[in-house]
């Protein structure tokens, strides 16, 4: 992404994934699969900390995968969540204010 403002194909874009991070159950997932150890986390230890349905707690990272935010990892029965670091980065050259004049 430039440094100049965003052309209307790029915000379309972005739109898509900062809406998908607009829920907070979403938004606490991304933040504790980004701070976990050794970047991943399986999504037995994402589920104990809500109190929603295993469904449930798949809807929003199947959200969070489509949007490009997080992809996982299937060993044996759990799947195991990482972040994708260029997506993040991307997002966050998105809001830089060091960037600005």
């Amino acid at each position: 992404m430039g440094h100049g403002p965003l052309d209307s194909g790029q915000a379309g874009d972005l739109a898509g994934t900062f809406k998908a991070l607009g829920d907070p159950v979403r938004l606490r997932l991304l933040s504790m699969i980004v701070s976990a150890a050794d970047g991943e986390i399986c999504v037995c230890d994402l589920s104990e900390a809500f109190p929603l349905t295993g469904p449930t707690i798949s809807h929003h990272l199947r959200i969070l995968r489509e949007a490009g935010l997080v992809h996982g990892a299937r060993r044996g029965t759990w799947v195991y969540y990482r972040a994708v670091p260029g997506e993040l980065t991307r997002l966050a050259g998105v809001l830089d204010t060091a960037r600005l004049p």
